[in-house]
């Protein structure tokens, strides 16, 4: 499924683990909650990627967003259009008892989703 929408701003808690994320609403995409191995296009890049559809019980829990960690990208993407292609599912989001679990769970994560074509 390809998402294509409008980076906004978020609590840029990605950013404090070491996983940087675009973020858009996600309040009206129909897919599954959790993390996926995702491909990103802008400004006519592409990019592997990870990704999470859903609402991040472990820091937030409220709003629903598609949040995409973006490997080998650095730069501003607030206000660009960016499409998300999300290639397969990698496991269900969680909710996480610390930071530190969570941390180590992306690392796991982004370790399976580079090793994807």
């Amino acid at each position: 499924m390809i998402i294509t929408g409008e980076v906004i701003h978020g609590a840029q808690l990605g950013r404090k683990m070491g996983f940087p994320t675009a973020n858009i609403d996600a309040h009206n995409i129909n897919i599954d909650n959790g993390v996926y191995f995702s491909r990103v296009e802008f400004d006519g890049k592409h990019f592997k990627a990870m990704s999470n559809v859903g609402y991040r019980p472990s820091v937030d829990g409220r709003t629903r967003l598609l949040e995409t960690h973006i490997f080998g990208f650095e730069g501003d993407l607030y206000g660009k259009t960016i499409s998300v292609d999300l290639v397969c599912k990698i496991r269900d989001e969680q909710r996480f008892n610390s930071i530190e679990a969570l941390r180590n769970q992306l690392a796991a994560d982004a370790a399976r989703c580079q090793a994807e074509e």
